[in-house]
């Protein structure tokens, strides 16, 4: 079993809340790590984040998907916004930081991305994605 089915085993891919700090505590441990080349892993754990919709995860996604140039692509820039795309940049707009500055501007160039945006239609997609 590789570590993105081990991820799915253990949490689901919508995972329960109780879960959420030990997901952010693997992303932040998978971002950190820089000889790892699993972008399926840190994928998931975006996804997870993702499913569970808290608003200020977009800011450790974000770390994911800015990791390097490979995941930029590889982390979709849907999953910053699982708490809905308004109430995202809602938020980054109230933060005062230069990464929240960064990814507002980001996903202001992204609208297209986000025509007919609707959550529960990407978590959908991500269940047929991983055969759930």
């Amino acid at each position: 079993m590789d570590k993105t089915e081990e991820l799915l085993k253990n949490f689901g891919l919508v995972p329960k809340i109780d879960f959420v700090d030990r997901i952010r505590n693997l992303l932040k441990e998978e971002i950190e790590n820089e000889s790892s080349e699993d972008n399926e892993y840190l994928k998931t754990l975006c996804i997870q984040l993702f499913a569970l919709g808290c608003v200020d995860d977009t800011l450790l996604i974000w770390r994911a998907k800015e990791k390097d140039f490979d995941t930029h692509g590889y982390v979709d820039v849907q999953l910053l916004c699982g708490a809905g795309l308004e109430k995202t940049l809602g938020y980054l707009k109230k933060k005062k930081t230069l990464v929240a500055k960064e990814e507002l501007s980001f996903l202001r160039k992204c609208k297209e991305d986000f025509e007919d945006f609707n959550v529960e239609e990407v978590v959908n997609f991500y269940k047929k994605y991983y055969g759930i």
